[in-house]
């Protein structure tokens, strides 16, 4: 079944991307710390630690708001669109997947595209680490692929009717009948 498929597919990409999300974060805490004891024990701060830090925390806050849209892990105002009737609901989760989908789009892909090419055509580099602005910013329209891959899928989801709980349970029960 393809949303079997997608849905399988989805799961891959979050928890390669939660992967790669927490050795970035563990590398960011170890360059914090390691700024924080150069500063207080050699009483000067390594130059690198703070630009590093500003470009790892720029990655890991957009690709986690892509990684917690696509496991549904966003805040947002269930509770009101619980109240709702099931018609109701699909069309309040259609309309906010179009508004994620219009803004990764227009702001995070083209936006961000315009936004890296140019830095790198201009040559901006980051002083104390040598190395173009561009693979900074580039974590805009990367993220914004995700945000379009996962605002797909959901929108699929809610058109085909089926729920990813019922493709998980239906994926477990396979998995015990062939063990």
């Amino acid at each position: 079944m393809l949303i079997s498929y997608i849905i399988k597919s989805k799961k891959v990409l979050i928890k390669t991307l939660e992967i790669a999300l927490m050795v970035a974060m563990a590398v960011l805490v170890v360059d914090v710390l390691y700024g924080v004891g150069t500063r207080y024990l050699l009483g000067e701060q390594a130059s690198w630690t703070e630009e590093l830090a500003r470009m790892l925390l720029i990655w890991v806050s957009l690709l986690g708001g892509a990684v917690a849209y696509g496991a549904k892990a966003h805040l947002g105002v269930d509770y009101l669109v619980e109240k709702m009737e099931v018609v109701s609901q699909k069309a309040m989760k259609l309309i906010v997947d179009l508004l994620v989908l219009f803004f990764a789009v227009s702001v995070l892909l083209v936006g961000g595209w315009s936004l890296t090419s140019e830095t790198f055509h201009f040559g901006q580099m980051m002083m104390a680490l040598d190395i173009p602005k561009g693979y900074v910013y580039m974590a805009v329209p990367i993220s914004g692929i995700f945000f379009i891959i996962f605002a797909l899928e959901s929108m699929f989801e809610t058109f085909s009717g089926v729920k990813e709980k019922d493709v998980e349970s239906e994926l477990a029960t396979e998995e015990v009948q062939t063990t």
